[in-house]
């Protein structure tokens, strides 16, 4: 399993997100980030149907399968690294899927603040 070099929201080591999907910008497993993650790809969530529809909704489908980029389409229950904004607008139109907060990068804090992140943690 990948490990990050990188830090969480509660400045401890970031924890891989999932490696099945494997997950992130750089699909390390780890939602590591850098300049060059424009979307910042920074929330470790547990998909719900409720969050895929919605996404699918505001024009980023994750639930077909996209076997030109080798993806296969994503399915509750699937860990994923989200993009900050994206969580961030789900919250705002109440659909926000749970948050893995100890694989969740401490960058996300830089557009939601923690204690909004925290109430949607599973652990």
């Amino acid at each position: 399993m990948k490990e990050s070099n990188q830090t969480n929201i509660h400045g401890r080591q970031l924890e891989s997100c999932s490696q099945d999907p494997v997950t992130g910008f750089f699909r390390n497993g780890c939602c590591d980030t850098d300049k060059t993650d424009r979307g910042l790809h920074t929330v470790c969530v547990i998909l719900t149907e409720e969050f895929l529809d919605f996404s699918m909704s505001v024009g980023n489908d994750l639930s077909t399968p996209r076997p030109e980029y080798d993806f296969e389409g994503l399915k509750p229950g699937q860990k994923w690294c989200l993009c900050a904004n994206r969580w961030l607008e789900s919250y705002n139109s109440g659909v926000a899927p749970p948050v893995v907060t100890e694989a969740t990068n401490i960058k996300t804090l830089d557009i939601i603040d923690f204690d909004t992140i925290i109430k949607f943690s599973l652990n």
